[in-house]
């Protein structure tokens, strides 16, 4: 059973344990590069140039931006000659359309039986960002909507204690998935099977107005389930909607040392900034321990293998080796699509190999981020220097080098721009799920990165932004943050258009 904790669960860091990367072959760093990483991650205070390397935000990783759809498409620019082949059969199985079972094609079916896409393409759009529903009477569009229930009870309280043994004294109220619909609603199914619902959504909209006169409006969801196939979901159902996420800059983000991104924790703000950020704590299925959060919206995953693994189980219903249920995310109580056909007799052992999973967790680790654009242009700076003043750089931290590796030189000590601290932070009421998983809490969100954010529209086709894509462009986006956040909203309000345009200018060059 999944166990997640709501407010105040694991309010200190766990243990120096988690500052460890087992997933990740080290080479230690010497007293003299420690010095100069310090010096060359500290925040600037020159926004008269550009900074050495900035222009490069995935260090030599970086690929030159171009101007077509395919921008977040690349494979890391130092890649090795002999792994362009291994990036492209990735692509391949990326890219690809799974199938039900029984087929002719044993090597894609499996499928199912119920799911929410049938490849990882049909989510994360040319590697970009998925999109939401644009009225009530559309049909989701690369996203999914995640479901739990409340547990109360002593019984439920024992396994949490038993879950953060040693890690907390106070077990907190545990949600788990849903008991029927399991922790994911899957609104498609393979033949004989039926989907458990539809996601539908009502938009309202809600004009906000700047001291200068100026307006914008932001658009509320009301987000539902209709049709749900096995009886209603009750009213303490807990939905947290979620659009796929922009690919790029995995693997650098996985090269982090752990210990750079927990030096950013500040959970009872000991320095009065209002900014508290608490690092996600999940249970690795891979290395069987507690180990930093990285991934997804509320970074419920440490390494790209689990969060590769997690998206074919619990997307495509597909197994693999870190999630061998063929059904997926069936619940004990849909009988029938636990007892449907499955792809897992095979050779394979599991629907997708051990093979299967290295390829696309490469492919997924080795997509490139683009060159900035106009990294040195006056109002880019100009804006840049605004980032910095409204207090944004708090959470969205600007650089880090990663760590030496001696097995991944496309993202080994690397010098990178993502613009995350890739901590929990509570973003208000506003923009809450109220849905805890894993440490997060419902009103917590991981800071997510900002490189490639300027390519969206080019790569996307849209311009929708936040975790369920309410924000229409950047500045409804700003707009939403509230919590933590809420001051360095304010401060970008209190400019004058000008100034807004002019942050808004260096957003759209990163």
């Amino acid at each position: 059973m999944l166990l997640v904790a709501p407010t105040g669960a694991l309010a200190q860091p766990i243990s120096d344990d988690l500052a460890v990367d087992p997933h990740l072959a080290i080479v230690p760093r010497s007293e003299d590069e420690v010095a100069r990483i310090r010096n060359a991650t500290e925040p600037t205070t020159d926004f008269s140039a550009p900074e050495p390397f900035e222009a490069n935000p995935g260090g030599a990783a970086t690929v030159r931006a171009t101007g077509t759809a395919d921008a977040f498409s690349l494979p890391s620019a130092n890649l090795a000659f002999e792994d362009e082949l291994r990036f492209k059969v990735g692509n391949g199985l990326f890219r690809k359309l799974w199938v039900s079972s029984p087929s002719s094609t044993l090597a894609s079916d499996g499928l199912g039986p119920m799911f929410n896409a049938r490849g990882c393409q049909s989510c994360h759009l040319k590697d970009g960002r998925g999109q939401p529903p644009a009225t009530a009477d559309t049909t989701a569009l690369s996203m999914l909507m995640r479901l739990s229930v409340p547990v109360a009870g002593d019984a439920a309280l024992d396994e949490v204690a038993e879950y953060l043994a040693g890690r907390d004294d106070t077990p907190p109220q545990p949600v788990v998935p849903h008991p029927v619909y399991g922790s994911q609603l899957q609104p498609l199914a393979t033949p004989g099977q039926t989907p458990e619902g539809r996601i539908a959504v009502d938009w309202t909209e809600e004009p906000v107005a700047f001291p200068d006169g100026q307006t914008a409006s932001l658009l509320r969801p009301e987000w539902r389930i209709e049709n749900p196939h096995f009886g209603p979901l009750g009213d303490d159902v807990m939905l947290s909607p979620r659009i796929a996420p922009q690919m790029i800059g995995l693997g650098l983000v996985e090269a982090i040392p752990a210990a750079e991104i927990l030096s950013g924790e500040d959970p009872e703000d000991a320095d009065g900034d209002g900014i508290s950020g608490r690092a996600a704590v999940v249970h690795s299925p891979e290395f069987d321990r507690m180990m930093l959060g990285r991934f997804g919206l509320k970074a419920g995953a440490a390494t790209i293998r689990e969060q590769s693994a997690a998206a074919f189980s619990g997307d495509m219903g597909i197994s693999s080796p870190l999630f061998p249920d063929p059904w997926g995310e069936c619940s004990p109580s849909q009988a029938k699509c636990r007892a449907g056909p499955h792809g897992d007799g095979d050779a394979r052992g599991t629907e997708i190999d051990e093979e299967g999973l290295s390829l696309v967790s490469f492919y997924a680790r080795n997509l490139a981020v683009p060159a900035r654009r106009s990294v040195d242009d006056p109002q880019v700076l100009a804006g840049k220097q605004l980032f910095y003043d409204i207090g944004c750089v708090a959470c969205h931290r600007p650089k880090f080098v990663t760590h030496r590796l001696s097995d991944r030189a496309e993202q080994s000590f690397q010098l990178i721009w993502p613009y995350s601290d890739f901590l929990l932070h509570d973003m208000g009421e506003g923009l809450a799920d109220n849905r805890p998983e894993h440490r997060a809490t419902g009103q917590e969100w991981r800071t997510p990165p900002l490189w490639g954010i300027g390519l969206t529209e080019q790569v996307s086709g849209h311009t929708r932004f936040l975790h369920d894509g309410r924000a229409r462009n950047l500045t409804e986006a700003i707009l939403w943050h509230g919590g933590e956040a809420e001051a360095a909203r304010d401060g970008f309000v209190s400019l004058s258009a000008r100034d807004r345009a002019t942050l808004i200018r260096f957003l759209e060059s990163l």
